[in-house]
């Protein structure tokens, strides 16, 4: 079966569910599909965010390790990202939803209550500890496994003006993006779409698009080139938590459901 025939299976956000909440119909004679139990969801998103930070962090200490050029280090940095990411979306999304990111799940949440599919308020409360959790150790393994240091602060100031409107930018964009595709049935392209993304907001963002208060939180645990200062760890989250409802109003704006003609 492909990625992109598991994600039909298994609806269209990847939770077992189609849009309208059902569980999809088997194919005839096929064992009816279950939902991954709550326990398999969590240790996803745990699972799924230590290896995209271990990956961003990882991927940095390589770079600065190989070449003194930031440019080629930055290069490094977001092409791990991307592949690694892509990956991790398509092998745990049919589990959990492959969030490894709270703003997503805080989303997905907020459309839940407002008749949307998404998350419950109890999977909320269990995704949210499992991603900082899993954030953290990302965070100790790469170090571990570049015999850096564990558990030194970083040092990379990144409190500037500038940097915080990056992250709105970078937050937005990945919330409109992924509800886009959600609200146009297009989710199977999700690990493309959403990796690509990420990859190019590195680029186009002066805070090289954190964008996910776990990574945030997880990355200032690393004083490597990947690692953010614990002082500038409650801004950039607040600029993504302002970005993340950026991104939920263009949601709405642009792909408004159409009213019916009147006869």
């Amino acid at each position: 079966m492909t990625a992109t025939e598991a994600t039909e299976r298994d609806g269209a956000d990847g939770s077992g569910t189609a849009p309208d909440g059902s569980l999809p119909q088997p194919a005839p004679g096929a064992t009816p599909p279950q939902a991954p139990p709550l326990t398999a969801k969590a240790a996803a998103e745990l699972v799924g965010t230590a290896a995209l930070v271990a990956i961003v962090v990882g991927s940095g200490i390589q770079a600065t390790e190989l070449t003194k050029d930031v440019g080629l280090q930055l290069l490094a940095n977001s092409t791990a990202t991307v592949f690694g990411l892509g990956v991790l979306i398509v092998l745990l999304g049919p589990v959990s939803g492959a969030h490894f990111n709270p703003v997503v799940t805080l989303a997905e949440w907020w459309t839940a209550r407002r008749g949307g599919a998404g998350v419950s308020a109890r999977e909320l409360a269990v995704y949210v500890p499992a991603q900082m959790a899993g954030a953290i150790a990302g965070s100790f393994l790469a170090d571990a496994m570049f015999g850096v240091p564990l558990v030194k602060w970083s040092t990379h100031n990144r409190s500037s003006g500038n940097l915080l409107l990056g992250e709105v930018v970078a937050t937005a964009g990945l919330i409109l993006l992924i509800f886009g595709l959600a609200r146009t049935d297009r989710l199977r392209f999700a690990p493309v779409a959403v990796a690509s993304y990420i990859g190019a907001a590195y680029w186009f963002t002066s805070s090289t698009s954190f964008a996910n208060p776990a990574v945030t939180v997880g990355r200032a645990f690393t004083d490597t080139f990947a690692g953010i200062a614990p002082g500038s760890v409650p801004g950039f989250i607040a600029m993504q938590l302002v970005g993340a409802g950026v991104g939920l109003a263009l949601v709405a704006l642009i792909f408004m459901p159409g009213r019916k003609t009147a006869e």
